[in-house]
Formats: C-alpha cells, structure tokens, sequence
C-alpha cells in the first residue's frame, strides 16, 4: 500500500482540525467525473466524521483527458489567495459538465473575486508551479488518476463510495 510521500502542511488546502484524528487527502482533477462523485462522498464523510476528520485537497488535473482541469485548479487557486478556495472549490464541482473559461470567471465573479484578474491569471496560469508541486507529489506516491484518496497518510485502496471510504476511515486506529 502507498504512502503520502508529502506530508500535509500549513501550505495545503485544509479543513477540519489539524489534530483531528483523521486526515483524508484527495488528489482530484475538477472535470473528472468519478472526482465530482468524490466530492459529494467527501461532504458526507465530513458530516460523519465531524470534528473528527481533517480534508486536505491537492490537485492532480489529468490534462490529456480533461482540458477544463487546469484551467478549473488555476481558478480555484486564485480564489483561494482570496481565501475563497472551499467555496469555488464546491461551485466548480456543482457546475462540472459546464466547464469552461468564461463559466470559471463568472462562478469567481459571484463569489466576490474580481473577474478580469482571475481572467488574467488563468490565461497567465499563474499558480502553475503550485499545482504542479501539487501533481509532482502525488506521482511520488503513485498517484496515476483520480481520484486518489489517503487515510492517515496510507492509501486508500478500492472503491470510494461513501460506505467503502467510511469503513476504511472508522478502522484507522487512533
């Protein structure tokens, strides 16, 4: 079973309780299909796990596959200079089968984040060397696709329905 080979720090987009007992880590690509199905599993487990659970999002865009990915993870890291990540985190997946430059921009505009520099900064990809220290990591613990899910730094293997991740995170010790 793989480890994280990096581990989670201040640098990370985080929540929960950094001394939680728990702490999933996704590597996602935000037009992945399978990824927005993590995400609403990702909301459940939250809500059972509570105060439990820390949840730690790095980005992991299969670009070959999913052309909006990139642009999705510049979008959603220029909000979060903004400290707006969760919530364009959550409209982009709310929105996913209509991924695209200008829809980017205008989800940006609703949250309160300037349109025109977001515009700017996707088209100059300026968080490029942050999500691809993002990519660089997760293929050092063999990511290959997403998404992949770590438990308490262990890879979670198999499938990744609320129930299958649940019982896997209720089985760490601790």
């Amino acid at each position: 079973m793989a480890k994280l080979k990096v581990p989670v720090s201040a640098d990370d987009h985080s929540q929960g309780d950094s001394n939680a007992r728990l702490t999933l880590v996704e590597y996602g690509d935000y037009q992945c299909p399978h990824c927005r199905i993590g995400h609403a599993v990702v909301q459940r487990l939250q809500r059972h796990f509570g105060t439990e659970m820390r949840f730690v999002y790095r980005n992991f865009p299969l670009t070959e596959i999913h052309p909006m990915a990139a642009p999705a993870a510049q979008a959603a890291e220029f909000a979060g200079e903004e400290e707006k990540f969760w919530e364009m985190h959550g409209v982009i997946f709310e929105n996913q089968p209509n991924l695209g430059p200008e829809m980017l921009v205008e989800l940006g505009k609703g949250l309160g984040l300037d349109g025109a520099a977001m515009e700017s900064a996707m088209r100059e990809e300026q968080f490029a060397e942050r999500i691809e220290r993002d990519i660089e990591g997760g293929k050092a613990c063999g990511v290959h696709g997403a998404p992949t899910f770590f438990i308490n730094g262990q890879q979670h293997e198999g499938p990744f329905q609320f129930e299958d991740l649940r019982s896997a995170m209720e089985a760490v010790e601790g």
